[in-house]
């Protein structure tokens, strides 16, 4: 005896009830597109992190490498000539685990390090050659649109992207990290989560300040007018207002703040002690 025919169907999947609605008009814009979505969305068929991920998709088809990309001021190098250790302790201070090289200038850059690489010359530092461990560079320019730069990161297995302006110098960076987190949102990791604050209170009652702090940030927190036209990190005006690369302990005053140098290797500061001077002047009366 055969089984009688179940001619009962499956309810349909969100993505075909989206696409059996009425058709969408030829030529209807983008953001009408958008709207469809949205109101698909208000009926139920697609739920929240499933909106946010098409309106991310849509956002990469059409954004480009400058919208999302780490500026130059704020990129942490690897200098060519730097030895093992020193190399080591800043990866250790970053945490990131790839790092433009450079050599003499930051707009042009030698290759890629992986942090990974190092690891071969553990226990044999003297034998150290950072040309035998350095990648090439994957390019791409400011105008680049999101989602041909995450094909080219597929396709050369790649997931660094060092951003170049229309004369060729460096603009910044952009990694698939960046990409993937403009259509699912933040992906916070242990770096994320232990970031040091640009800008943080000491208990003496000055200020610690991280030399790549954009200066824009320190004239906003400290209430200051340094110019911004020069210089993009308050390390490289403080550099440049000393006259030479500081050494620890050197100091310098910018319009009504001290600043001291708390950490710097012989090629560039990586942290700063800031005192308001009118906080110094108040703290010398009280003595």
């Amino acid at each position: 005896m055969q089984n009688k025919q179940d001619n009962s169907e499956k309810p349909p999947s969100w993505f075909q009830q989206l696409f059996n609605r009425k058709p969408t008009p030829v030529g209807k814009s983008r953001d009408s597109l958008i709207e469809d979505i949205r109101e698909a969305h208000k009926e139920g068929l697609l739920d929240d992190d499933t909106l946010k991920m098409i309106e991310g998709v849509m956002k990469v088809d059409h954004e480009q490498a400058r919208d999302i990309m780490l500026p130059k001021s704020q990129i942490h190098f690897i200098h060519r000539n730097s030895n093992y250790r020193d190399i080591l302790k800043q990866v250790m201070q970053s945490g990131h685990s790839r790092y433009p090289v450079i050599d003499e200038s930051r707009d042009d850059i030698e290759g890629i390090l992986h942090t990974k690489d190092l690891l071969k010359y553990i226990g044999r530092e003297n034998e150290f050659d950072i040309d035998d461990i350095m990648r090439d560079a994957v390019y791409a320019t400011e105008s680049q649109r999101l989602d041909t730069l995450l094909t080219e990161f597929r396709d050369r297995r790649s997931h660094m992207a060092v951003v170049i302006d229309e004369y060729g110098g460096l603009s910044g960076l952009v990694t698939i990290e960046d990409i993937l987190e403009e259509i699912v949102g933040d992906i916070v990791d242990e770096h994320d989560l232990t970031e040091t604050p640009e800008i943080q209170d000491r208990q003496d009652g000055s200020f610690s300040v991280l030399a790549t702090t954009n200066i824009e940030d320190v004239n906003e927190y400290f209430d200051l007018h340094l110019e911004t036209n020069q210089f993009d990190t308050i390390g490289g005006l403080i550099t440049h207002s000393i006259g030479n690369i500081p050494k620890k302990g050197e100091e310098t005053v910018l319009e009504n703040c001290q600043f001291t140098v708390l950490d710097s290797d012989g090629r560039r500061i990586h942290q700063l002690r800031a005192i308001p001077m009118q906080q110094k002047q108040e703290k010398m009366q009280v003595a």
